[in-house]
């Protein structure tokens, strides 16, 4: 593995990359890092050259303030994350925050997009009441990260019901998924909920149509909110497949690994090597 720093536009981040071949570029969610994707690390790497960067406020990467944060700004990251690092189109694959970063950046960079794999994600909310409403929401949670700290957030955050098919997973497994959340900055996470959360993010809905690359939605079947968001995208996208993975929640990659590589692997190997540039 190497992992390194590189400077984008005027951010330091932090980012690993294993194997070779074709750039597949790994987006985690909100608290995660680089390190949640280890898992599927060694077997993607077999196929492709896999890079994995902190976003802002997470990991290894800061967040200098919210407005840094916004997805317009860290969708020009990765669009120059991917040119600096492979030189050619990436396959993005993104979970929750960072599939909505994903689809983002596919849609307003996509000389350097050439597939897309989204999990547990969405192209934010329709309406601006809404917006509103959710970013209300979101400030009122990254106030509490700082007031609270990162303790008190993340018992909380354990106990959303988007998070209750963890419990499947194994004792050892749930301490580290625990220990990485609180190993956050409040800073960072308050100020990437505030800058990239789904009440700041620009609708995508009614851009859907004029997505023309291959797309996998994934989601688990347990989670009915996002299993349906997926179903209304795949019917609005025009290259867009959906698969539900059986018993798993809002963490596919997480509750079910192996069912969850496969269908990535199907995906990328049915869609090939060859760059397929959004017109």
């Amino acid at each position: 593995m190497s992992s390194h720093f590189i400077s984008l536009h005027d951010l330091r981040y932090h980012s690993a990359s294993d194997g070779s071949g074709a750039p597949l570029l790994l987006l985690h969610g909100f608290t995660g890092s680089a390190a949640n994707w280890q898992a599927h690390v060694a077997a993607l790497a077999e196929r492709w050259r896999v890079i994995r960067p902190d976003l802002p406020g997470h990991g290894q990467t800061p967040a200098p303030a919210a407005d840094r944060c916004t997805m317009e700004r860290v969708a020009a990251d990765m669009a120059l994350l991917i040119e600096q690092v492979a030189g050619a189109p990436a396959a993005l694959l993104g979970y929750s925050m960072g599939g909505r970063l994903a689809l983002y950046t596919a849609l307003h960079h996509p000389a350097w997009v050439r597939v897309l794999i989204l999990e547990s994600a969405s192209p934010g909310l329709a309406s601006a009441a809404d917006r509103a409403a959710r970013r209300a929401s979101d400030d009122a949670l990254a106030q509490h990260i700082l007031d609270e700290g990162i303790p008190a957030f993340v018992d909380a955050w354990e106990r959303l019901p988007l998070f209750a098919g963890h419990a499947r997973l194994p004792a050892h497994d749930q301490a580290v998924q625990r220990a990485a959340r609180l190993a956050n900055n409040a800073q960072g996470l308050a100020h990437s909920l505030r800058g990239m959360g789904t009440g700041s993010q620009p609708s995508l809905w009614e851009r859907l149509e004029t997505c023309t690359l291959p797309v996998l939605l994934i989601s688990g079947a347990d989670d009915a909110k996002f299993t349906q968001i997926a179903r209304q995208m795949a019917s609005a996208l025009p290259h867009a497949q959906h698969v539900t993975i059986a018993q798993a929640g809002h963490t596919p990659h997480l509750e079910q690994p192996d069912a969850f590589r496969a269908a990535v692997t199907r995906f990328l190997e049915r869609i090939g090597g060859q760059p397929q540039r959004n017109r």
